[in-house]
């Protein structure tokens, strides 16, 4: 029997390997590559046990993929192999409110989960630009965040436990359902951002937020991108901790006007979005604080707390990584050296390093991004035809990396390294990559799991 109809029996048929099918799952939302021999659509845990039994005896590599939403091919079978399409476990198992937490599995959708917690006055915090689409179990492969981290964390801080099958076909448990525990390794830290290198995650329990009670948004100009990435550490220094704090350059703030020519943003320099949130007596007072630290250093300050204005806002934000296109419509988004980021104080630095990186190659960089943990997303885009460009904005890539990290930063604040960008995982963690080689070795000793990432 061979590995088709054996990974059909395995899960009653859900397999394929037409190659109209696997084409469907030979990219994500970078330009690397890859396609897959099999795809397989399991449906419980015990299933993905057995395939990885198969697969780890036959020596077939295996990816997982949620929603193929990612930035760097870390869902991308670049080895070939199987590839699991974890869509079909998209289960919510319980809600408890009592323990502030859920159970779910790991291809329910971001915003789903978000639209169950809400009739409880509830919601699950980690808001990547992406959560209309993303699955939970991509965020936790990837350690997500999104535009909230800067006040509420990012993946890690709410992972409670995790139920994943090991490459031999093990099913362990790296946690349990309390709110914290000292009981040895934790685990489950090890596998939020493994990117599915050492296990497939099977169900997760979840951390969950009450509902804050009131939000302000405060819009705020500078006359320079300096001025824009130095407020952050202003805000910060006058004891306020905003819900979102998000740069967006004078590039961006002109994408988004072509847009939606009517959405309600400053269009007199490079801008700052903030949010606050709490009760409204806090929310007040902090959006009055937020203010008047960034006011000698601003061109104009707005402030709404129009939930209609702040939507349509916060919506059109989502939308700028893919809408640059309206800038130029005959060049295309590349999503390489874009995931920067750097301690809060060397913001204005990294900013300055983009324009002068992207201003020695030609090239016209879109900059926006969660300025209020550091991360820099850098937009370039050419003309993909031309070979010349490709060579331009690869070269670019790699000067914005190596400026990251002699920063003192990281080329992967929330995306992942995936197969883009484990060539510099050895530059920026020195000796620990050798530890992570190690770990990589003793849960996968075959490398079977998601191999060509992470630089493994």
């Amino acid at each position: 029997m061979d590995h088709d109809e054996q990974l059909k029996n395995i899960c009653e048929g859900r397999a394929t390997a037409a190659p109209a099918e696997l084409c469907c799952y030979s990219g994500d939302g970078s330009q690397i590559k890859g396609r897959p021999d099999y795809v397989v659509f399991p449906k419980t845990a015990g299933e993905v046990s057995q395939i990885l039994a198969y697969a780890n005896k036959h020596l077939i590599p295996v990816t997982a993929r949620g929603s193929g939403t990612g930035l760097a091919g870390g869902a991308v079978p670049v080895k070939g192999g199987i590839l699991l399409d974890m869509s079909q476990m998209n289960q919510i198992i319980s809600i408890d409110i009592n323990d502030i937490q859920v159970t779910v599995e790991p291809g329910i959708v971001s915003d789903k989960l978000n639209e169950a917690l809400k009739p409880y006055g509830f919601f699950f915090p980690p808001d990547p630009g992406s959560a209309a689409t993303c699955t939970i179990g991509g965020q936790i492969a990837n350690n997500a965040s999104g535009m909230r981290c800067v006040k509420y964390g990012t993946m890690k801080n709410y992972v409670l436990d995790l139920e994943v099958v090991l490459a031999d076909g093990t099913v362990i448990h790296t946690g349990s359902n309390c709110l914290k525990s000292s009981s040895g390794y934790d685990l489950s830290r090890l596998f939020v951002g493994s990117e599915g290198t050492l296990g497939i995650i099977t169900k997760a329990v979840l951390r969950i937020a009450p509902l804050p009670k009131a939000r302000k948004m405060i819009m705020i100009s500078f006359p320079s991108p300096e001025n824009a990435g130095l407020s952050v550490s202003r805000v910060f220094a006058a004891g306020v901790t905003p819900s979102a704090c998000e740069i967006l350059d004078k590039t961006s703030v002109s994408v988004l006007a072509k847009l939606d020519p009517d959405v309600i943003l400053p269009r007199d320099g490079d801008v700052v979005l903030f949010e606050v949130d709490g009760s409204k007596t806090t929310t007040g007072e902090s959006a009055e604080l937020l203010a008047k630290a960034c006011e000698d250093i601003s061109s104009s300050i707005l402030i709404t707390d129009d939930p209609v204005k702040m939507k349509e806002i916060w919506d059109a934000r989502r939308l700028l990584g893919a809408a640059v296109s309206k800038l130029d419509p005959t060049k295309t988004r590349i999503y390489v050296g874009e995931d920067l980021g750097v301690p809060i104080q060397k913001l204005p630095a990294m900013i300055s390093k983009v324009y002068e990186i992207t201003n020695d190659a030609g090239l016209t960089p879109m900059i926006y991004g969660h300025a209020g943990d550091g991360t820099v997303h850098v937009g370039l885009f050419i003309d993909v035809l031309d070979e010349k460009e490709w060579e331009k904005i690869h070269n670019t890539a790699d000067r914005l990396h190596l400026a990251a990290i002699e920063l003192g930063g990281t080329v992967s604040s929330e995306h992942g390294i995936g197969a883009a960008r484990g060539m510099y995982l050895e530059k920026q963690c020195g000796p620990a990559f050798d530890v992570m080689k190690a770990i990589k070795k003793t849960f996968d000793p075959n490398g079977i799991l998601n191999p060509g990432k992470l630089g493994m």
